[in-house]
Parts: structure tokens; C-alpha cells; sequence
């Protein structure tokens, strides 16, 4: 599917409605693992603006930042999910590969099912993403207009 969002309020309201689609779709399933979210695009796209969205959207109070520095944040999701109970974000934009992941604990963080897990700059560490990951690609047209692509 592709959208388009005219701001950053329009990308922020977008990821809020992919994640009821998403919650309605993979959560009654009882999955055994995380369910892992990964954001590509350009520097500036929008990827943190995406995951502050989906942020709200799971009515976190914590103020969503870029990871960049830390590599990964956990937050707590209050309790409106049932079934998921932390939120992963990752930023990947420093990283070589998957590797660099492991001291991390990643696989633990995966096999997780109480985890919703948000990779930033994903196409770094491609070969740790389950099968079932669900892609969002976001592409800058313009000062304000991004191109959302979810795969």
C-alpha cells in the first residue's frame, strides 16, 4: 500500500492507523515472536516522526527521540494491548552490520512476543529481520510531502 502525508501531524496520524491494522492483523494471532516494524529511508525522511506517531498511537507518554547515539531505547506500552508489553526502538545508522547487534541482546529482544520492536535504517541489519517483518518505506518528495510505502 502507498500513502502520501502532507506534514509531519499527516505522518505521525498515518503510523497511529497502520498500527490498528497491524494490531488487528498479527496480534490476536498469539505469535510466539516480536512484532518487528522496519523503517527505511533517507536521512530526514521521517522515520523518527513515524515512530513518535506510533508512540502516541499506543498512548505512551515517553517523548520518542531518534536512538542514533544509544543505538536502542526500551519503552514501557501501557497496558491497552494486552499482549505486548515494550517498545523497541532502534536506530541502525551507525551500525555495519547485524552483528554489532548481538551485543544488544536483538535475539532475546526477536523471540520476544511481548515486544513491538521499530527498526530504524533496517536495511543494515536485513539478515537478522524475521520473514514476517513488516517494511515501511518512506521517500521525501518534498519540504513537506512523503511517500509511504508499507510492504
Amino acid at each position: 500500500m502507498i500513502y502520501r502525508t502532507k506534514s509531519p501531524k499527516e505522518t505521525e496520524k498515518l503510523a497511529g492507523f497502520l498500527l490498528g491494522k497491524i494490531a488487528n492483523t498479527n496480534l490476536p494471532a498469539g505469535g510466539k515472536k516480536a512484532i518487528v516494524i522496519a523503517l527505511e529511508g533517507e536521512l530526514g525522511a521521517g522515520k523518527t516522526v513515524f515512530a513518535q506517531g506510533f508512540a502516541k498511537a499506543l498512548k505512551m507518554k515517553a517523548k520518542i527521540k531518534s536512538p542514533t547515539f544509544t543505538l536502542m531505547k526500551r519503552y514501557l506500552i501501557p497496558n491497552k494491548l494486552k499482549t505486548k508489553s515494550y517498545l523497541y526502538h532502534l536506530d541502525c545508522y551507525r551500525l555495519r552490520d547485524h552483528k554489532d547487534l548481538a551485543m544488544l541482546g536483538i535475539e532475546e529482544i526477536l523471540n520476544n512476543s511481548g515486544n513491538m520492536v521499530l527498526i530504524e535504517w533496517s536495511d543494515r541489519v536485513k539478515k537478522i529481520l524475521p520473514k514476517n517483518h513488516i517494511e515501511i518505506h518512506i521517500d521525501h518528495i518534498d519540504e513537506n510531502v512523503r511517500k509511504i510505502t508499507v510492504r
